[in-house]
């Protein structure tokens, strides 16, 4: 399929194109199959009414995360553990038997247990809150023709992203283009040191650690340029 015809397409043409990094190896694509499977034209990107058509059907480009509980509701959730509640039970006889020091044992070890579960489930939440901001607000495209600078919420998978040093990528996409690409990916393959980004297809089943021609949401790009297809949002993100 060539590019013109690519851009000729009604968006109500063809559905949706796949949102989810699992679904496919993105990474084992030729430039060729990635831009047919995602209806783009890599010289126009997106037009304004494919955009609000597939954010329809993928949603926008957020991690969903409900309101947190209470530090307080957190604790008491601590309780509804089903060793935490034999462990009281145990206090209590012992209580009732006149071991008041063994009673009091108990109590300690539970009060220690929920302060170590609350300790950990606190984080845990902190820690989602944290990964939304990691995400940048705002994104520079290719859309019709023009690059633009959108909220990184309204990306959708077919979005030509242009990247350059200083930019956090937000959201999963396949490089077709790279200068000098490196990416720091720290906070999601644990690797210290930026990763050196390139265009070349890899072999299906690559581990995610070695997909280099692949940039994943939440990491930043530490030295060069690219541009990329967006192939992935929001909650079907590595991230």
């Amino acid at each position: 399929m060539t590019a013109d015809n690519r851009s000729k397409k009604s968006p109500s043409t063809k559905s949706p194109p796949p949102a989810a990094a699992a679904e496919r190896d993105w990474h084992a694509l030729t430039e060729e199959e990635l831009l047919e499977e995602l209806d783009v034209d890599p010289g126009k990107g997106l037009s304004e009414a494919e955009v609000k058509d597939r954010l329809a059907f993928h949603g926008p480009n957020e991690l969903q995360v409900e309101k947190p509980p209470s530090p307080f509701r957190i604790f008491l959730r601590q309780f509804k553990n089903v060793l935490i509640i034999i462990l009281l039970l145990a206090a209590l006889f012992s209580l009732l038997a006149g071991e008041s020091f063994d009673a009091q044992l108990i109590l300690l070890i539970v009060l220690l247990s929920a302060g170590l579960g609350f300790l950990q489930e606190y984080k845990a939440e902190r820690a989602i809150e944290s990964l939304k901001k990691m995400l940048s607000p705002t994104s520079r495209v290719l859309r019709d023709g023009s690059e633009a600078s959108v909220p990184s919420r309204t990306l959708v998978p077919g979005d030509i992203l242009l990247l350059e040093a200083g930019d956090r990528v937000p959201a999963d996409a396949r490089l077709v283009k790279a200068t000098a690409l490196k990416t720091d990916e720290a906070s999601l393959t644990g690797e210290s040191l930026p990763v050196e980004k390139g265009v070349a297809v890899l072999e299906g089943g690559t581990d995610l650690a070695d997909r280099k021609n692949m940039l994943f949401s939440g990491t930043a790009v530490t030295y060069g340029t690219g541009r990329a297809v967006v192939v992935s949002t929001g909650m079907n993100t590595e991230l």
